[in-house]
Parts: structure tokens; C-alpha cells; sequence
């Protein structure tokens, strides 16, 4: 029996556990390549974290979401074997009902609970080593953001996420939100990056909802941020 496999391990979420993983526990990654592999293995923990991170996307593409979200989870579900599943989710399952996006991870997450033994966890908004899009992106690059600036996200750290999935993998039949529990309004970042982002859109507030799990505060996203501008501007003067 295989100890742990982790489903999309080439993504952001995926590669922060398996960096948290290495020298601690026996596990192999699973992507898009080597998906049909090991059907007939049998694995102690699936730690899924394959499913799509693109809100907009998801709204322009609510089949192919659903196909990547809910049914790969389903596929997931009936194809390997396994004893228990940690499925890694999102807030927008709670506070994002009226999106595609948050219908489908909601939907992914009721399948995930037929199954005898698992582990549902809800990430906030996150930051952090490999972070290559989304809202934190495109307000350092000035481009306009699609939702309202007076959203509040609480925002986390990718490798104290990932930290966490480690140190609780006995955690059972739960349902969990992590993160930190305080919040930064949009605007209020945007003038402490000097960001020269617009804003469009709704009100997408995303805060986490459960405080027995939380992190120190989101208002560390600032040090992500102001060392990733210096390593933009390093980059366009060379």
C-alpha cells in the first residue's frame, strides 16, 4: 500500500503539501500525465488538491469547471482505492453559492462526504511561494480587478496551509475552514502596495469562518507583496 498520494502536485496548492510532505511522510504525485497510473494501488491517504483556482474562469467556462471540479472529484471517488481522502476546498463553497465557481466546489465537496473516512478543507484567499495569478497579481501589475475594492479577504499563507494539512492528517469527518481570521479591504491594499488598480465587480467578501484554525493575520500578505514588487522592478531593469 502507497502511504499518501497528492492529486495535482504541479499546482500552487499541490506543491506547497508535497514540500510540506517531503522527509516527513512516503507519497507520490499525481498530475494530468500519470493520471490512469495507479488505479489498481491501493493508498493509505489521497490529499486532492487538482481542483481549478479561477474564479473568472469559471464563469466563462461553467462546463469545463464543472468537469474539472466536480467530476474529476467523482472519477477520484470511484476509481482508487483508498482508506481516506483530504479534500481540499474553498470558502466560496459557503460565501459563493450564487457563482459557478462556489456551486461546483460545494457540489465536490458532498460527494467527497459519501465516503467512510475524510477531511474537508476550506482555504480563504492565499499568497505565497509559485503564486502566479489572481487578485494579489494583477493589483501589482496595475491591471484592473473584476470585483468591488471594499471586498475583504483573509488572506494566507500557502506554506502554513500546507503546514497544517501535514500535522492533521488524522483529523476525521470534518468539515474545516483555515486561515486567518481578521481581513484587509481590497482598498485599503491597493494604497499600501501603491497599486494603480481599478476595480469592477461585486462584493466578493471571502473570511474565513471558522477561528479555532487560524492564522497569524492577513495584513502578512504585505511582506509577500512588497518583496515580490521589488523582484518585478529588479526584473524590468535588467
Amino acid at each position: 500500500m502507497i502511504d499518501i498520494a497528492v492529486f495535482g502536485a504541479n499546482g500552487f496548492v499541490g506543491s506547497a503539501i508535497c514540500s510540506e510532505l517531503k522527509n516527513k511522510r512516503n507519497f507520490i504525485k499525481i498530475t494530468r500525465e500519470n493520471f490512469s497510473q495507479y488505479k489498481d494501488e491501493e493508498f493509505n491517504i489521497i490529499i486532492n488538491s487538482a481542483m481549478p483556482s479561477k474564479r473568472f474562469w469559471a464563469k466563462q467556462n461553467p462546463e469545463l469547471d464543472y468537469k474539472e471540479t466536480v467530476l474529476k472529484t467523482k472519477n477520484i471517488l470511484l476509481n482508487y482505492k483508498f482508506k481516506k481522502i483530504i479534500h481540499i476546498s474553498s470558502v466560496s463553497a459557503r460565501c459563493q453559492l450564487n457563482t459557478v465557481y462556489g456551486r461546483n466546489k460545494k457540489e465536490s465537496e458532498d460527494l467527497v462526504k459519501s465516503a467512510k473516512e475524510y477531511l474537508i478543507v476550506r482555504f480563504a484567499p492565499l499568497y505565497g511561494k509559485g503564486l502566479t495569478k489572481g487578485v494579489l497579481i494583477d493589483m501589482l501589475n496595475n491591471r484592473k480587478v473584476y470585483i468591488d475594492g471594499s471586498t475583504k479577504y483573509s488572506f494566507t499563507d500557502i506554506s502554513w496551509n500546507a503546514k497544517w494539512i501535514v500535522e492533521n492528517l488524522n483529523v476525521q469527518n470534518k468539515l474545516v475552514e483555515i486561515g486567518a481570521t481578521d481581513y484587509i479591504e481590497l482598498n485599503e491594499l491597493r494604497k499600501l502596495i501603491n497599486s494603480k488598480s481599478e476595480f469592477e465587480g461585486e462584493i466578493d467578501d471571502q473570511i474565513v469562518q471558522n477561528k479555532f484554525y487560524k492564522f497569524d493575520s492577513s495584513m502578512l500578505v504585505l511582506n509577500f507583496l512588497r518583496k515580490l514588487k521589488n523582484e518585478i522592478q529588479k526584473d524590468k531593469k535588467l
